[in-house]
């Protein structure tokens, strides 16, 4: 049977019952094999219910000190109740300078007393006694997350000044540096609000004009990597330009912002018709734009696509590659059957082949086949010369070489390329 002597107010904090007759400490830490909460139980004397009782402090400090063993107990394992019963005497019995010195000597769970009002100056320098004068029963679990962060960041020797700080709590990513960042200026300090936004409006004008395109090679919502790395690197270069003093965590996290903001941009706007958009060297006249287009894989995948359809054949051409691209298949092809003209697009080696037809097959000969290679880079420079070929074929992709026919020089061209 089991009844409860003392609890406080707020849930967590361990409950003191009597089971069977015996007091015991009961509290709630750590998570089975199923994810569920964990109480361990170990047993205390009238004393230690007394001070438990009348001090609040000694009951936090005590719940700090005992956390490290329900952690070492893990899923399974059983709680150390001798390693528990030890720490009773020395932490709600002892003098405050035994207590200081015991707390030198064990682990304990800094971020629980952080998170119930402790001093953390006090914490630091090891007067943990004169740190809890300030508990509270209530606790504060955000206080004890940027606590958390905070040593993470000092462990890598970042030490945050307060402007840094609250552009950090702008983003959101004062406690996770790794979360998608975000505006948040109701979480700033009204006091230091304008000078952030003072920053925000240079990463800003740094940016502006800028954006970052969809990488359909890697699937339909990935992003290019040059994009995001040129935006970052030109608001990183205004940032630190206009405020020196920030640390590195603060400038980084407000390119973040503005490269995540791009790419929500592109990701909610329609594909561009890139084959219709203005080109001084490519007008050929609308009777050099292609009619009826063929897209394939690699992997025997296959759409066609009519110019009397409702989408652009860039449009449907990179859809296709977004759909099906992988790491086992990273050639593409779009062919204009009727011309007996192509392009092969090498994902694989940053490489492009244009095919022309020089002699139909008569007569049950083979065909004779064209075969031109290029440098492409990047996904901007696939984009540039799928549009130029759909409006106006082999022909217009004359300007995008240099073409060559012969294997090994191309072979040579790409490994230089790929030795810079």
């Amino acid at each position: 049977m089991k009844d409860i002597v003392f609890t406080r107010s707020s849930g967590w904090i361990p409950n003191v019952i009597r089971e069977d007759g015996e007091l015991k400490l009961m509290l709630a830490a750590g998570a089975d094999a199923n994810h569920e909460p964990r109480t361990f139980t170990f047993p205390i004397g009238e004393a230690h219910l007394a001070v438990i009782r009348e001090d609040l402090a000694r009951h936090l400090l005590l719940w700090s000190a005992v956390l490290p063993l329900c952690d070492a107990a893990g899923t399974r394992g059983r709680l150390d109740e001798n390693a528990a019963v030890a720490l009773l005497d020395p932490v709600l019995l002892s003098s405050p300078a035994d207590v200081d010195a015991l707390f030198r000597r064990i682990r304990w769970d800094r971020s629980r007393l952080v998170a119930h009002g402790a001093d953390i100056d006090l914490l630091e320098h090891g007067q943990v006694c004169e740190a809890m004068r300030a508990a509270t029963e209530g606790s504060n679990e955000k206080r004890a997350q940027e606590y958390h962060a905070d040593r993470r960041r000092a462990e890598r020797g970042a030490v945050l000044g307060p402007l840094d700080a609250e552009i950090l709590r702008y983003t959101g990513q004062y406690l996770h540096g790794a979360t998608v960042p975000r505006r948040m200026p109701d979480a700033v300090d009204p006091a230091l609000l304008p000078q952030v936004m003072r920053v925000i409006a240079t990463a800003e004008q740094a940016c502006a004009g800028m954006r970052i395109g969809l990488d359909p090679r890697r699937g339909n919502r990935a992003t290019d990597k040059r994009d995001w790395n040129r935006m970052a690197a030109t608001v990183d270069a205004a940032v630190r330009r206009a405020y020196p003093e920030l640390v590195d965590d603060a400038v980084r996290t407000v390119s973040f912002l503005m490269c995540s903001e791009a790419v929500d941009r592109s990701r909610s706007t329609p594909v561009e018709d890139d084959e219709e958009a203005a080109d001084d060297h490519a007008d050929l006249g609308a009777s050099a734009k292609k009619t009826a287009l063929s897209f394939t894989d690699d992997k025997g995948g296959e759409k066609k696509w009519l110019r009397d359809g409702p989408r652009t054949a860039s449009a449907e051409f990179w859809e296709f590659v977004a759909d099906r691209s992988a790491a086992d298949n990273e050639v593409f092809t779009i062919e204009d059957e009727e011309m007996g003209e192509g392009i092969q697009l090498h994902f694989y080696a940053d490489s492009i082949a244009r095919i022309t037809t020089v002699r139909h097959g008569e007569a049950g000969s083979d065909p004779q086949y064209q075969v031109e290679y290029s440098l492409v880079d990047g996904i901007g420079g696939y984009r540039k010369l799928v549009s130029a070929f759909v409006r106006g074929g082999c022909a217009a992709l004359e300007q995008h070489g240099p073409w060559m026919s012969d294997v090994a020089e191309f072979e040579r061209a790409r490994r230089r390329r790929d030795a810079r």
